[in-house]
């Protein structure tokens, strides 16, 4: 067992504001920064069912009342530490944070933007309502932030991203009115976060708020400005502060005339936004604001607001045929950027054009060989693979290209070419579904050798579990993909990159 943290020392200005906010609730509010605090996942429906999460999960989990795919579990659990984790099965992520991305009406086909997205949690519940159709761009201005962003992405399976590092406002230049959906969690003084991490406690400060909140607004009039018409914005933040929430809310209604509050899916065990001292009639709205506090829910401190942009929505098709939506996935020399140089330059545009057909039937070999037809739920198109130098990827159903767009990846990242072959990579086998490839390995959760082989070892198999014979294999637990291997004699030879090994 491991020992109760005491609570945190609160500052006395800090006591003071939420006194003055919360009344008479405020001495349950301070009553929970004694009680220990919550942990939380998301399950990803697009790749199990609720239904078969709960019966292959080998800890207990109890369901949250609020978020129809997300589950409590014992803070002694290691979550990360299970094979199903590693299969990007579930996310780990606070309830009171999973809140936001639930709370975006998202449908598949949209054009989705996650603005300040790292580490990913929210971008992730994006892709998993998207279900591998539409686009996803998700943005984060730090460059190593949006690496831990890519990478939460690509072990989630996700095979429609856009990961760009990118400023708010180079984005708006490159997407006016293109986004269907935006979510932005922005970044502000943590005050809901501090029985969580107590860094956040120690840097804050009684003047802090008010810069950020001028970011806060920079950021809502850029997203509202790359939002299409009728499309909605979901505004978060993690702290209770008022110049951060409501008021960063009111200063967009009252510079873009055309943003309007709407009601969000309702929890009881939300309150209401808070209205201003001095009422306008911009503000009567801000009550659609939802605000969680750690006395009145089991998670950290979130602050949400649900924005619609006026005007008629973009007609989006149930289903887009990705190769008829597409009139070329093979980008024009000189269309994008890649990233930066040594010195913080841009890099210079990569000429990229349509594979070379060699290359390509190395790539449709595979495919074929381990019996894909189809990826994430789709059929495979082989118009969306793009071959750069010795990297093959899958491009996204909707072309994004803008010049000079500063990104990490377009799409996912199939594989490596290699003299006369092709070798398929760890991303690739999380983004195939249950079912998908034939040719597999499928152990169950419990098995040890997959604790062994995450480690980075190779696998002795059984008869029956080699019976596929030699050369590439996709290995499953509990028949959902993991990775790949490759079987020789009976030993599965480990192919699992050493930068996602367990230990």
């Amino acid at each position: 067992m491991t020992e109760p943290k005491s609570a945190p020392l609160l500052p006395e200005e800090f006591e003071r504001r939420m006194q003055r906010l919360l009344g008479e609730d405020f001495s349950d509010f301070l009553a929970s920064y004694d009680r220990p605090r919550t942990y939380g996942l998301r399950v990803n429906t697009s790749r199990i069912s609720l239904e078969e999460f709960e019966k292959l999960v080998p800890f207990p989990v109890r369901r949250i009342p609020w978020i129809s795919n997300g589950y409590f579990y014992d803070e002694d659990v290691r979550p990360s530490r299970c094979p199903l984790y590693q299969a990007g099965l579930y996310y780990l992520q606070d309830p009171g944070a999973m809140t936001p991305g639930s709370r975006l009406p998202i449908r598949p086909g949209d054009r989705v933007l996650d603005l300040c997205a790292a580490p990913g949690g929210k971008a992730c519940a994006a892709a998993d309502r998207l279900k591998g159709e539409g686009l996803l761009v998700a943005n984060d201005i730090s460059a190593s932030r949006a690496k831990i962003l890519l990478r939460n992405l690509e072990m989630c399976g996700t095979v429609n991203a856009f990961v760009t590092n990118e400023t708010p406002g180079r984005l708006r230049d490159q997407y006016p009115g293109f986004f269907d959906r935006i979510l932005l969690d922005a970044p502000c003084s943590g005050e809901g976060m501090f029985r969580k991490d107590e860094a956040l406690l120690k840097d804050w400060s009684p003047g802090k708020s008010d810069e950020l909140s001028r970011i806060q607004k920079d950021l809502l009039t850029a997203a509202a400005d790359m939002l299409s018409p009728g499309g909605t914005l979901l505004y978060s933040t993690c702290t209770f502060s008022r110049e951060e929430n409501e008021e960063s809310i009111l200063h967009l209604l009252t510079v873009r005339p055309d943003m309007h509050l709407v009601p969000l899916e309702w929890y009881e065990g939300f309150a209401p936004g808070v209205l201003p001292d001095t009422p306008s009639p911009e503000a009567v709205s801000l009550s659609l604001c939802a605000r969680i506090y750690p006395h009145r829910m089991d998670g950290e401190g979130q602050f949400l607001a649900l924005l619609q942009k006026e005007g008629g929505a973009r007609f989006v098709p149930e289903k887009e045929d990705a190769a008829a939506s597409v009139p070329s996935l093979f980008c024009p020399p000189e269309t994008v950027s890649s990233g930066r140089n040594k010195k913080g330059g841009r890099k210079k545009n990569a000429s990229l054009s349509g594979p070379d057909p060699r290359a390509l039937s190395l790539v449709t070999g595979f495919l074929s060989g381990i019996g894909a037809g189809s990826l994430g739920g789709a059929p495979l198109s082989v118009s969306r693979i793009e071959i750069r130098g010795d990297k093959v990827y899958y491009l996204p159903p909707l072309p994004v290209t803008p010049a000079g767009t500063v990104f990490l990846r377009n799409g996912l990242l199939m594989g490596d070419l290699k003299k006369d072959r092709f070798e398929p990579s760890v991303q690739l086998a999380l983004a195939f579904r249950r079912g998908e490839v034939k040719r597999s390995v499928d152990l169950p959760v419990d098995d040890p050798r997959l604790v062994r082989y995450l480690a980075g070892e190779p696998i002795t198999l059984a008869g029956h579990e080699a019976s596929g014979g030699s050369g590439w294999h996709l290995l499953t637990v509990a028949g959902y993909p993991l990775a790949f291997g490759k079987i020789t004699g009976n030993v599965l030879k480990n192919k699992y990159p050493s930068g996602w090994r367990t230990c």
